[in-house]
Parts: structure tokens; sequence; C-alpha cells
């Protein structure tokens, strides 16, 4: 049963990241070059600070994705123990890294080629990948933390249950019949 659970994980998490490929294309707005007469190409320093989108969204898509994968793996797959931390960490990655394939496929292709081919006035996106490698690491990082939390506050396993419960000492205090 386990083993089918962790293929399940894996093909959820390959899914999710296919699927945070196409929503980091659709809602990453890429600054452009504009060809000047000369042949050269410049930006506006506007278009200089949104270089650091691509990376901004990736990591808030690995924010929603990597914790929903952390919520998931300690749901249903908590009893495997300690190597769930490496399971999350390792399927959150290759989530991370499927949505930076899928969002590189579908956004423009070589910036150099189209810059090439460009006529002056024409505006030349740059590509859709990320400038900050270390983004990446932002979607394992976000998915161990529910298993982290969920194993540390949650209750423990091992501890073993008290055979009685104890009583409130108000509750078991005997009261005295009043006499009147």
């Amino acid at each position: 049963m386990i083993p089918a659970r962790i293929v399940a994980f894996v093909a959820l998490g390959v899914g999710l990241g296919a699927l945070a490929g196409v929503v980091w294309w659709a809602v990453v707005d890429l600054p452009a070059y504009v060809v000047r007469p000369d042949g050269g190409a410049g930006i506006t320093e506007r278009g200089l600070s949104e270089f650091v989108a691509g990376d901004a969204w990736f990591c808030a898509l690995g924010l929603v994705v990597g914790v929903g994968l952390g919520l998931v793996a300690w749901r249903t797959l908590s009893g495997i123990g300690w190597p769930l931390v490496l399971l999350v960490a390792a399927v959150s990655f290759l989530a991370a890294l499927i949505c930076w394939l899928v969002g590189h496929q579908l956004g423009p292709d070589d910036f150099v080629q189209r810059l090439a081919r460009a006529r002056p006035g024409d505006q030349v996106p740059i590509e859709l990948t990320l400038r900050a490698p270390a983004s990446l690491l932002t979607w394992p990082f976000l998915a161990i933390v529910p298993v982290l939390l969920g194993s540390s506050l949650g209750p423990d396993e091992e501890e073993p249950k008290p055979l009685f419960k104890r009583r409130d000492r108000a509750e078991s205090a005997v009261r005295e019949p009043e006499h009147g």
C-alpha cells in the first residue's frame, strides 16, 4: 500500500510542477529590449527591475506547491518515518525543475537569435528562465516545513498512553453534604 502511495505522490509532484510551469509562464510579464536605429538594444530601468519578477513568481509558486506537497505527504505518508523528509524534499525539487523546464519551453525561444533578427523599433522580450538558481531550493525548503511541524507538534505515536486519565483536582474532591 505504501509504495503505491509513494508513486502517486511522485506523480502528484510531477503534475503540479508542470501545472506551475504553465502558471509561471502565464503570470510573468517579461521585460523587453527595444532595438535602436543604430542596431543596439536598450532597456528601461523599470525593465531592469522586472528581471527579478520571474524569480519572484517562481518562488511564490514554490510556496503554494511546496506547502501543498508537504501537507499531502504528511497526511498520507507520515507512517514511513524520517525518510518522508527526504522524499518530500526530492519530489518538491523535481517539481521545481519541471516547472522551470515547462515555463522555459513555453516562453520565448533563444534571446540572442530573436535580437539578431529584430529590426529597429522592435521589442524583444527576455527569456523566461531563473536568474537565481537558488530559487529552486525554496520549493523543497517550503515543502518540508509542514512535515517538520507535523512531526514536532503533532501527537507522538511512540509515547505510551496512560492507563487511566488523571482527574482534575476540582473533579476529584469529595463534597460533603450540606446540613441545614
